[in-house]
């Protein structure tokens, strides 16, 4: 094929439109990969509008790729080959010259390369990827299941794996949409006593249904801090509702030296008090998402147990649609696009 259908944002804000686009041939430490799948995430819409520096139209989005390599480029490790199985997220490559990446900390590259953002995303029929950002899909994961994984199923795998909770303790996942319905299914699967929080009472089946053991409505009477204080505190939070209000009522819920992880996005400040933190030695800290081995290991590990996020599977022609559906709140609970 000589052509290759895209989604594509040609200004701020504008719809995603079907456009025809010339087959380019990877460079050198390079693969084009065949997508098969591209979930969408709410961080596309800081792409679309234009929020984060350096973002050039027409634009490409989608950074939550699965699929199959079709080419290699020239001076590529040879363990590549074409045919494998392989996703791309968040982390798209990184620069390997930058101070966290002569550290070895890649995934907080000064010039980490975003699909979508660095170079054309996944919202397509193909793109093309530098190798370092390629992780293995196992087999017996669907491809569309593995897309949201290297973004949404990292994200909240590594936030609960890094953390300082340990098997036994009491973990609680704040929110249960998009990304909280699969830091349940970790929680659990690692061996913690899991609390879902979310609004309502309507949710508590659907938790214990992903493996929590407790739930705690946060519209009831009693504070949510309080709630988690009567299981004995939380060794960890992962909060991951885009709500600071919602995060800053986690905090005295904590246990002593307990750890408030932060992977939901919200541009209003945390109201969180330095007596809060040094009576009971607590910590907050954000987390981002993870290099192409920590993709990997999400993977086999949710091949493992059984996890896998939610999806609305809808063809690539219907990117604009599926896209609005993610930004309205009204997806249960990944968007998924696929080419074939």
């Amino acid at each position: 094929m000589s052509t290759y259908r895209a989604a594509q944002v040609a200004a701020v804000g504008g719809p995603l439109e079907i456009v025809e686009r010339e087959v380019a041939q990877p460079g050198p430490g390079h693969v084009r990969v065949t997508v098969e799948a591209c979930g969408i995430c709410h961080s596309d819409s800081a792409f679309v509008d234009a929020l984060f520096p350096g973002v050039r139209f027409p634009l490409v989005p989608g950074h939550e790729i699965a699929g199959r390599i079709e080419a290699v480029g020239e001076a590529t490790y040879s363990g590549w080959q074409v045919g494998d199985r392989v996703a791309v997220g968040w982390f798209g490559g990184s620069c390997g010259h930058c101070t966290p990446c002569r550290q070895g900390d890649f995934i907080v590259c000064e010039n980490l390369k975003v699909p979508g953002w660095a170079y054309d995303g996944g919202f397509a029929e193909t793109v093309i990827a530098p190798a370092d950002a390629l992780a293995r899909i196992p087999d017996g994961l669907a491809a569309t299941d593995a897309g949201p994984m290297a973004c949404a199923g990292v994200t909240t795998y590594n936030g609960l794996r890094r953390s300082s909770a340990r098997s036994g303790d009491l973990v609680a996942v704040l929110g249960i949409g998009g990304l909280g319905h699969l830091g349940v299914q970790y929680a659990a699967a690692m061996g913690f006593e899991t609390v879902a929080i979310a609004r309502g009472t309507d949710k508590a089946d659907f938790a214990r249904q992903l493996g929590a053991h407790h739930y705690i409505d946060s519209t009831a009477d009693t504070p949510v801090a309080d709630a988690l204080q009567a299981l004995g505190g939380a060794r960890t939070v992962l909060a991951t509702a885009a709500n600071s209000d919602a995060i800053t009522a986690t905090l005295d819920g904590l246990s002593h030296r307990g750890e408030l992880v932060v992977i939901g996005v919200d541009a209003e400040p945390l109201g969180v008090s330095p007596s809060q933190l040094i009576m009971s030695a607590r910590i907050v800290r954000g987390h981002p998402s993870g290099t192409a081995q920590d993709v990997q290991d999400t993977l086999a590990f949710s091949a493992l147990h059984g996890i896998r996020p939610m999806v609305e599977v809808v063809p690539l022609d219907q990117a604009d649609e599926a896209y609005r559906k993610m930004l309205s709140g009204a997806a249960r609970f990944r968007m998924v696009l696929t080419t074939r």
